[in-house]
């Protein structure tokens, strides 16, 4: 009983001590903290949140980020100029030195054109955001300009089947073009082998129907293997193509012997037929002709003077012919297998003189040019093109000398050795016995003129015309005159086509063509 009185009499003496303020805490009334759900409170509030705010877009990423950059290169900006100001622009600078005179005083002299300024706008401030415009819009003015002259690209286009076909001994197929006069009427064929990415439609590019005519030629080209509407040949080669001539000729009703007509690296299928078929061939008219650019009989001056004229990119043409020809496919790919037409000095890899460049920007080679590539690559396989490049490079199977005629006598052996001895030995007359007509423009870039030194020494016999000022092109293309002195070197004054019952015009001696060709050149010159 004491110990409870003493804790009471604590308690009086403590509560004695502290002034009563008249407010009671009612400490049952609060309820009791519950952990778990004050936790489950806080989670609801913040999953709320996140339900309000939905996430960010790439856009807006995208747009912020923007925005970041800007405003980061404005302040770039605005730390240059400070720079400037502190440093280039300041009175004790040396280039305010020496302009700040001349540019003061043709700033006074301007003064006048900030009248047409509006009054709330700072000179300084305004004339270079006008001028910053300004150049702004020239430039745009430029390149709309720009855009106009330049050429629209065009693309390649597919022609249905439309040339003519026979079928060669082997079962191939070879399509071909006959201009000019009829089969019966005709004084002079020629047969015709074209060029590297070109097709039967070449022939004689502008020739006129009426010189035809007139001298009574008859025109026939074809589509090399795999080229054109022509089938291609599983494993061709020089001697295969003149033995397609020969078949041509025979199928096309030329029973007489023909000329062939060779133009650039064509050329080598004309040299081939003088080769393999000489029996047959009258003549050879050859226009910038090819040879072989790794010719072993060739000099290492002619060598080195046909391969100095020659574009970086060519050179590599021929050397991935001669060493890595598939390769050749991605470049081929790249150019005139593209789908697209482009310029012919760009997909051949050439170099252009005047004449030639002039005659290339008219529209009328550009849509002949067009044409012929798209019927060149109408099968759209490169393996016919890297035939024909690897053709070129390649040995050939003989070598131009063997043209050239000469005396050939059999004496190897016992027998001719045993006749010889109290008889004439047996000689006859070997290489092509008829006439070489070649002509050679002497501002041709893709023929250097070295090539034509070659021939004249390893063939003599060959009559070989410089054209001054000619190029590649321009000599045998769209041009009326050129075709009649090419027709009246070879084949004298006109005769006109032949009347049934008459025989077939005679090939001009030699004296008469070196009288026409000494009277052709007179004229060009």
């Amino acid at each position: 009983m004491a110990e409870v009185r003493q804790a009471n009499t604590w308690r009086e003496e403590l509560s004695s001590l502290v002034e009563d303020t008249g407010i009671t805490i009612g400490v049952s009334s609060l309820p009791p903290f519950n952990e778990s759900k004050s936790t489950m409170a806080g989670a609801s509030v913040l999953k709320s949140d996140h339900e309000t705010e939905p996430p960010e877009s790439l856009k807006e990423q995208v747009t912020g980020f923007l925005k970041s950059w800007c405003e980061m290169l404005l302040e770039l900006g605005r730390g240059c100029r400070d720079i400037l100001q502190q440093t280039v622009v300041t009175e004790d600078s040396f280039i305010v030195q020496k302009l700040g005179g001349p540019v003061a005083k043709v700033s006074g002299r301007l003064r006048f054109l900030n009248e047409f300024l509006p009054e709330d706008r700072d000179p300084i401030h305004a004339w270079p955001i006008i001028f910053f415009v300004f150049i702004l819009a020239l430039s745009a003015l430029n390149l709309n300009a720009h855009d106009r002259l330049v050429p629209p690209v065009k693309k390649v286009r597919a022609h249905p089947p439309s040339a003519s076909r026979i079928q060669l001994p082997d079962g191939r197929h070879l399509a071909y073009r006959d201009v000019g006069v009829a089969a019966d009427k005709a004084r002079f064929s020629f047969i015709a082998p074209h060029s590297f990415l070109s097709s039967r439609l070449a022939g004689i590019p502008g020739v006129q129907a009426s010189l035809l005519e007139e001298f009574g030629v008859r025109l026939v080209t074809y589509d090399l293997p795999g080229f054109g509407e022509s089938d291609p040949h599983p494993s061709r080669n020089l001697n295969s193509s003149a033995f397609d001539m020969l078949h041509l000729a025979d199928a096309v009703g030329i029973n007489d012997k023909f000329w062939v007509l060779g133009y650039s690296s064509g050329s080598m299928h004309a040299w081939a037929a003088l080769r393999y078929v000489p029996h047959k061939i009258a003549g050879a008219a050859m226009v910038a002709p090819m040879i072989n650019p790794y010719e072993s009989s060739m000099t290492k001056e002619e060598m080195r003077s046909i391969w100095g004229e020659w574009l970086p990119k060519r050179k590599l043409m021929y050397y991935l012919a001669r060493r890595l020809p598939k390769l050749l496919s991605l470049f081929y790919h790249q150019s005139f297998l593209s789908g697209k037409h482009g310029r012919i000095d760009k997909q051949m890899s050439l170099s252009l003189g005047r004449k030639d460049e002039i005659l290339t920007e008219g529209r009328t080679f550009e849509d002949f040019w067009h044409r012929d590539v798209e019927e060149s690559i109408r099968q759209g396989n490169t393996k016919p093109f890297i035939e024909e490049a690897v053709l070129h490079v390649s040995s050939w199977g003989f070598c131009l000398a063997d043209l050239q005629v000469q005396r050939k006598c059999y004496t190897s052996g016992i027998f001719p050795w045993l006749r010889s001895l109290y008889s004439q030995a047996e000689c006859e007359l070997a290489g092509f016995l008829g006439p070489i007509h070649i002509w050679q423009g002497m501002d041709d870039q893709a023929v250097p003129s070295a090539m034509m030194d070659h021939i004249s020494r390893v063939l003599p016999g060959a009559i070989i015309h410089k054209l001054p000022n000619e190029g590649h092109f321009s000599y045998f293309f769209f041009c009326d005159e050129c075709h009649r002195q090419i027709f009246s070197t070879l084949f004298g004054s006109p005769q006109g086509p032949l009347d049934q019952g008459m025989d077939k015009g005679e090939i001009p001696s030699e004296v008469d063509m070196e009288e026409q060709s000494l009277a052709t050149d007179s004229t060009k010159n």
